[in-house]
């Protein structure tokens, strides 16, 4: 989204209008990478079990309850960018263990 100073500020939001419709029909045709998120997904399962086995049920709670209110929060964003399906359930997966990129 570039800026011409020149341009009227319809052309402008016109513009605009147009390249936000390319980058979402590009993101609806691109290949969703899950890799980092299924590492993410798997070291939550690891933490949410070793906290089970020493009995901290609170923490348990606690813990399973950010990752679902997260992956609630990815599903309703993917659903209001249009998604549906199962594309968007696999965007909010991807939205909630998106840090198991960084291992």
């Amino acid at each position: 989204m570039s800026f011409d100073e020149d341009e009227t500020q319809a052309a402008r939001e016109e513009r605009f209008a147009a390249e936000r419709a390319a980058r979402k029909a590009a993101r609806k045709v691109a290949v969703l990478h899950l890799g980092g998120a299924h590492v993410g997904a798997a070291i939550s399962c690891v933490v949410l079990g070793l906290l089970a086995a020493f009995g901290e049920f609170v923490a348990v709670g606690v813990v399973g309850g950010i990752l679902a209110l997260w992956f609630a929060a990815g599903l309703t964003w993917a659903y209001v960018d249009g998604d549906s399906g199962r594309h968007a359930v696999l965007r909010a997966y991807g939205i909630t263990f998106w840090w198991g990129d960084g291992f």
